[in-house]
């Protein structure tokens, strides 16, 4: 199969709505993405896993195999990048999809450009970094961008996109306290857009689970009313690599 050019993205959109199918492969088109739609769950997961794609666009109401089932089961095989597509003022629904690995959410209706510039901010982070981008260590956690792995105790922990760049503003400031703002905008880059959105708290979550606990603490700790501290048992600096 002919491979796109290195400025392209190759997208796979999960949506049983035809239209707007049309309608995003159209605009996305001229913003140099590459979009194949699926119509079901069925479909979509089985085109997700067996080609490759920079980026899923997943919406969470379904035929045939629900999206929350599609995510949870491409996340057993997969680190693939997914935004999903939620009804607008469902909390339980937009939660429920970043616990089982979602990258972000966007609420429908949405604006197109909206959806372009979540598409780009997730791009940026699983884009590969420059050559010689220092690796960092903290106590027994280390992280290698180039290769995009984490270790813990030298065991590989597999991360999201989301995720590896969340823990890779922690290691940055390991001991001293971010701001769920300063989070939302290194992981998302955009501002945190009320007190009411927990989606960084959702990934920081997911985080902390993967990483496990030091004895009988968490890494990674929420301090109330200022955001989280990345735990280190002394003061010693995060290693550059």
């Amino acid at each position: 199969m002919l491979q796109p050019p290195a400025d392209l993205y190759r997208i796979l959109l999960i949506e049983d709505d035809v239209a707007l199918c049309g309608l995003l492969d159209q605009r996305l088109s001229t913003e140099r993405f590459i979009v194949e739609c699926a119509h079901d769950g069925l479909t979509g997961l089985e085109i997700a896993r067996s080609r490759r794609f920079a980026l899923v666009i997943l919406d969470l109401m379904l035929p045939k195999l629900g999206g929350l089932e599609v995510l949870r089961t491409l996340r057993t095989s997969s680190s693939i990048p997914v935004l999903i597509l939620t009804a607008r003022g469902d909390e339980i629904e937009k939660v429920l999809g970043l616990e089982s690995g979602a990258d972000d959410y966007l609420a429908k209706p949405f604006n197109p450009r909206e959806l372009i510039a979540r598409m780009r901010a997730i791009l940026r982070r699983t884009r590969s970094p420059l050559k010689g981008s220092e690796g960092v260590a903290v106590e027994d956690v280390t992280l290698n961008p180039q290769a995009r792995e984490v270790t813990v105790g030298g065991a590989p922990v597999h991360l999201t996109s989301t995720e590896f760049t969340l823990l890779e503003a922690f290691l940055g400031r390991a001991g001293s306290i971010v701001s769920r703002e300063e989070l939302t905008e290194a992981v998302f880059g955009r501002k945190l857009s009320s007190g009411f959105d927990r989606s960084i708290d959702v990934h920081v979550s997911n985080l902390r689970k993967k990483l496990g606990a030091v004895g009988n603490s968490d890494r990674i700790k929420a301090i109330r009313g200022s955001g989280y501290i990345y735990v280190i048992s002394a003061a010693p600096q995060a290693l550059k690599l």
